[in-house]
């Protein structure tokens, strides 16, 4: 048997190849968009893809599961649990089965057995593997029930998507799971699909797997007898979903678009005057460039997304997906940053310039901006004295834990919907934890109009290190 493990840093996400050697056959579990990392291996392992699975409809990256199956001609191996608000709607365009608790499918000599394990969503589902005739299980692939250190949140479909009422009966799914978890043999590996970085959860580790008796040991989740408390702890706490959630889980429920139908991103040769007129048309214009290079010198209505592993996160927060996107970027990073905004949902990936033709274009007339930097010893006087007006961009954990007593709190991602709640009398100065989520804050209020504006370098990380007064 071969098991082999995927994973996107960007997203935070997990997926894996289970093949048998002896008859060639491979499934793939929780496949991402880009399935060209399963065709190589297939390929290299001399293994035909035969099955696809899907432990749940994920709402933080869009599914390859429709692609893989298309491509391949693979079955879809969909969970049928959950009820109607659950089910996929894109099932007569693939080969597929439904499966449910109990049921059993085969990938050559090893035996998949579906375990439904509601909690983070109803219909999710994991999947435990048997290798050849062995009645002891290997492992279970948990998707999002069971991370390394954490469970899923129960709270995305309330919060992301809308649906009252439901973060509860999440809780409360996910503690008769977690029940059924804890029965089975502490030897078992466990694979869950998120690492370390995931909005899926709030405590996950960065280690790729476990098993089940670690995690009874070490998960706080797996700890509670009480499911009252349980629920109650389990739903506290747990990071801001990113936008782009309402957006996945509607996209992978219906079926996302096959890549082919999608046009690649042009190289575009706007003059200063066309670019300047299709900006002040609300052209949607994202800089990768660094935050240094930025800050130095930008086109003026353009926010920066620094290239970096939490791009993917940061665009599903900050850009809009009813319009193209256009990027300024290297001509080698295009293909890459379109994959990482396809793999959100961003499918309009228009066009590109590269940073060198930024000088081009401001030697031909094109107007440049830059903003002011800072450090917590500089500003901090100004603060005191209400000179400035100091905004803290970062999460609402990380405000409550602690902050400066004259910031201001909007969380970045809620930034461009609540512009209108800056105060623009006196200069803006913009802090987050260690200054990147704060430079993005600055082009956003920058692109709005808010010229007169100063990021803080080192952030709130910098200000404690130098006992600057705090509050929390």
């Amino acid at each position: 048997m071969l098991l082999k493990y995927f994973y996107d840093e960007k997203l935070a996400q997990a997926s894996y190849m289970v093949g048998c050697q002896a008859t060639g056959e491979a499934l793939v579990v929780d496949p991402s968009r880009d399935i060209q990392a399963y065709l190589d291996t297939a390929k290299k392992e001399n293994l035909t893809i035969t099955k696809v699975a899907e432990t749940h409809i994920h709402a933080d990256f869009v599914s390859g599961a429709r692609e893989l199956a298309t491509q391949t001609g693979a079955t879809a191996m969909l969970s049928g649990e959950g009820g109607d608000d659950w089910s996929y709607q894109f099932l007569d365009s693939i080969h597929h089965e439904l499966v449910y608790d109990g049921s059993q499918f085969k990938v050559g000599n090893v035996t998949i057995e579906v375990m439904h394990t509601p909690g983070h969503t109803p219909e999710s589902i994991s999947f435990v593997l048997y290798d050849r005739d062995q009645d002891a299980p290997m492992g279970i692939f948990t998707g999002d029930f069971v991370f390394v250190g954490d469970v899923g949140r129960p709270d995305l479909l309330e919060k992301a998507a809308g649906l009252e009422n439901t973060s509860e009966i999440g809780g409360r799914q996910m503690f008769k799971s977690l029940e059924r978890f804890k029965g089975l043999p502490d030897y078992m590996q466990v694979w869950p699909g998120h690492g370390a970085g995931s909005a899926c959860g709030k405590a996950l580790g960065a280690i790729p797997s476990s098993t089940v008796g670690y995690e009874k040991i070490t998960n706080w989740a797996l700890a509670y007898d009480d499911e009252d408390a349980f629920v109650k702890d389990l739903v506290s706490e747990q990071p801001e979903p990113p936008k782009y959630f309402a957006v996945m889980k509607k996209v992978n429920k219906e079926g996302p678009a096959l890549l082919n139908e999608l046009g690649e991103p042009t190289h575009m040769s706007w003059s200063a005057e066309e670019l300047g007129e299709q900006l002040r048309n609300d052209l949607q214009l994202i800089d990768t460039r660094s935050v240094a290079h930025f800050a130095e010198e930008h086109i003026p209505g353009t926010i920066n997304i620094p290239n970096n592993k939490s791009f993917a996160n940061w665009a599903g927060w900050l850009v809009d997906y009813d319009k193209p996107v256009y990027l300024i970027t290297e001509e080698d990073q295009v293909e890459d940053l379109t994959k990482a905004l396809r793999s959100i949902g961003a499918d309009s990936v228009a066009g590109f310039i590269t940073p060198a033709e930024l000088s081009e274009l401001k030697a031909k007339g094109m107007d440049m901006e830059a903003y002011k930097v800072t450090t917590p010893e500089e500003i901090a006087e100004r603060i005191e004295a209400g000179d400035v007006h100091l905004l803290d961009v970062r999460n609402q954990n990380e405000w409550d834990a602690g902050h400066i007593p004259q910031a201001q709190h909007i969380m970045l991602g809620y930034l461009q919907e609540r512009i209108d709640e800056v105060p623009t009398d006196k200069p803006v100065v913009l802090q987050c934890q260690a200054g990147g989520r704060s430079a993005m804050a600055t082009s956003i209020l920058q692109a709005n109009g808010i010229k007169d504006v100063i990021n803080m370098q080192g952030g709130f990380g910098a200000w404690s290190k130098r006992q600057l007064p705090q509050t929390s």
